[in-house]
């Protein structure tokens, strides 16, 4: 028998043999390390358990700085979080807005800058928020600072995630 007489030559079947092998071996480690790198984004989203601050006795309609810790999962490492919220009481609902400046993520303060004793300042850039938290036209932050989820029960203030405003 000649080679003309077979639909493929002994040169494509080596060749197709030998691709097919490569693929193979080439999947076989390629998977894993997707496996390893989409795992953590494949998983269902973080939980937006809401952590105990304080007590509403504790709140008064000044924004006060409160410090809480919570448990967090990023991909296999586990850490304790340590974040702080200005909490206060407006029109008898519970607020709790982001230290962080929406400018730059500077730290603000409330009530430190003797100008504008009822605003929010900070220092990096003199950026001001009023006291709802929405900045004040002219300074460098172009949206107003995040708010928490919050939840009252039972006396007690938690705090669930971080929403941005516009």
């Amino acid at each position: 028998m000649s080679e003309k007489d077979h639909k493929v030559s002994r040169r494509q079947f080596l060749t197709y043999t030998l691709t097919g092998v490569g693929g193979f071996m080439a999947a076989g480690m390629i998977m894993p390390m997707a496996r390893f790198a989409l795992d953590p984004a494949l998983k269902a989203g973080a939980d937006s358990d809401y952590v105990p601050v304080c007590f509403v006795e504790e709140l008064t309609e000044e924004p006060q700085k409160f410090q809480f810790s919570f448990e967090q999962t990023d991909a296999w490492y586990e850490s304790e979080v340590t974040r702080e919220a200005y909490i206060y009481i407006r029109e008898n609902t519970v607020t709790a807005l982001s230290p962080t400046c929406t400018h730059l993520g500077c730290t603000v303060s409330f009530g430190s800058n003797d100008e504008h004793p009822e605003r929010f300042y900070c220092p990096c850039h003199f950026g001001m928020f009023e006291k709802d938290g929405i900045n004040v036209p002219g300074t460098p932050p172009q949206r107003p600072l995040d708010v928490y989820d919050v939840l009252v029960e039972d006396g007690k203030v938690y705090l669930g995630q971080i929403n941005q405003r516009t």
